[in-house]
């Protein structure tokens, strides 16, 4: 073989599940198609899961996380100027940590750079082959020459786009999507938060977001028409309807600046099953895209990257192939867990284009309802903070 496992794409997923099998001493080999540049500008999820920050301290990689990130005791789930606080620590004995998925995926590329991993970008037409043999093969093409590695296993951590899910038969998959008609559009500013805590704000204007990176970085969100586009949205008119969205009291302490960033995400829940095929194992957004109303993104790939680390491991140290086998039926248990929760929190907080007037009485009798019952507040709680594993 040339390596034991190719892992294809360079984001967190891929780059975390070849760092925990690197320290294992697994050889891997890491193909990504865009420069690392380009991988570390992408703006993506600030919510980490406590399962996913000790995932990040047992791969060697905690160390800035834990000297720059914020740790979050809870939220606050707001209708108009009612505001309800969900106490993550006091109800589960957990909390969440703020910290950026760019940061994750800096950490991670330094740490596997000093352990003199292969990670090749700039890779084309990708092609997974002989996944029923012996041994697995990966064709790319580099600089407009085909090249070939043979593996024991593949892993498929390219996203949604990516070829590994496709690879596949289109007959042996079977795919579950529920396509929001809304998306988030999303900015970037160097501006104090509104709140030490995310605030969910569900509006009769839409649904909006108070997050942060740090005391003085936020990003915020608002609910817009897929129709919209990033041009018709300048900063002074999303402070407005940001500012509008808000409760009085969060709205008050509003500061607005300059955005360094802006962007519009769609909004989906998607899973495919089996997460395995052969010799290939889908990883990450290759498998499953969630809207990021329950900041389960980035954490349901960590979840996945636990259950294959744990599993190739065994397979490849001691000849155990019972994790390799079960992995998709692990894995896909804790996916429609956190999927649940997903819609839920998105159904709950969102305003839909054409609902009658039962469906804003009904947000508002669920926000009232984790008023007043502490065991709905911890149900909110332990899915956000996150499922065991």
């Amino acid at each position: 073989m040339d390596t034991q496992v190719v892992i294809i794409g360079g984001g967190p997923s891929g780059l975390l599940l070849s760092q925990l099998l690197n320290r294992e001493g697994i050889a891997t080999v890491i193909l990504e198609r865009s420069s690392r540049a380009h991988v570390l500008s992408r703006i993506r999820a600030g919510i980490l899961e406590w399962g996913s920050v000790e995932m990040l301290r047992e791969a060697g990689v905690g160390a800035r996380m834990d000297r720059e990130g914020f740790v979050h005791d809870g939220t606050y789930l707001t209708d108009e100027d009612q505001m309800v606080h969900i106490d993550f620590h006091a109800l589960t004995g957990k909390r969440v940590m703020v910290y950026g998925q760019t940061e994750v995926t800096q950490d991670l590329y330094r740490a596997q750079d000093a352990m003199g991993t292969t990670i090749v970008h700039g890779v084309e037409d990708v092609r997974i082959l002989d996944l029923d043999g012996a041994q697995a093969s990966v064709e790319y093409v580099l600089n407009g020459e085909r090249k070939r590695l043979s593996c024991a296993y593949v892993a498929g951590c390219d996203g949604f786009h990516g070829v590994s899910r496709k690879t596949i038969p289109e007959d042996r998959r079977r795919e579950f999507e529920r396509v929001y008609p809304f998306g988030w559009l999303g900015i970037l500013s160097h501006t104090p938060p509104v709140s030490d805590e995310l605030i969910y704000a569900n509006s009769p204007r839409g649904f909006a977001l108070a997050s942060m990176r740090n005391a003085n970085l936020v990003r915020c969100y608002v609910q817009v028409p897929l129709s919209d586009k990033v041009e018709d949205w300048s900063d002074a008119r999303f402070w407005d309807e940001f500012s509008r969205r808000l409760p009085a009291q969060a709205a008050e302490r509003l500061v607005t600046g300059p955005s360094i960033e802006k962007s519009i995400a769609p909004l989906r829940s998607f899973v495919s099953e089996p997460l395995r095929w052969g010799r290939l194992f889908l990883v990450g957004d290759a498998a499953h895209i969630v809207p990021p109303t329950g900041a389960k993104g980035l954490n349901l790939a960590v979840s996945d990257v636990f259950y294959l680390h744990q599993a190739l491991s065994a397979a490849l140290k001691a000849g155990d192939e019972t994790g390799i086998d079960g992995y998709s039926g692990r894995a896909l248990n804790r996916i429609w867990k956190a999927m649940r929760f997903s819609w839920q929190m998105t159904t709950m907080l969102h305003r839909f284009d054409g609902e009658d007037s039962f469906a804003a009485q009904m947000r508002r009798a669920s926000l009232r309802h984790l008023a007043e019952s502490e065991t709905a507040r911890r149900d909110l709680a332990e899915n956000y903070v996150g499922l065991p594993y």
